[in-house]
């Protein structure tokens, strides 16, 4: 059975960092795209980042330098490292794997999901 799990510590103060983890079992998560979305409170669901299998790897334009995204595929798993946080980036956080990445990666297009974690920012 395929599961995807993210986890990662879910509260932090406004301007402080986030590094969510997802770790996959019943796959070969180097074999799959890594992407990353989230949804806040009405409303809807977002692309945030994604990385190739190669490791080549992408946040959405407005995340930019303050969202990364990495794999470690020695551990089958992939890693969101959030800095400068703000109250607008609380949210619940998904990872998924994709087949293939084209950016912005849509949620549909993923092959597999992970229930998400929640993250809150205070101010």
């Amino acid at each position: 059975q395929v599961q995807l799990v993210e986890s990662g510590v879910g509260l932090v103060q406004a301007g402080g960092s986030l590094r969510l983890s997802c770790a996959a079992s019943g796959l070969t998560l180097r074999n799959y795209v890594i992407g990353w979305f989230r949804q806040a409170p009405g409303k809807e669901r977002e692309f945030v980042a994604g990385i190739s299998s190669g490791g080549s790897a992408y946040s959405a334009d407005l995340l930019k330098g303050r969202f990364t995204v990495s794999r470690d595929n020695a551990k089958n798993t992939g890693a969101l490292q959030m800095n400068s946080l703000k109250a607008e980036d609380t949210a619940v956080y998904h990872c998924a794997a994709a087949n293939r990445l084209i950016v912005p990666l849509k949620w549909e297009e993923c092959a597999y999901w992970g229930q998400g974690t929640q993250v809150t920012v205070s101010s």
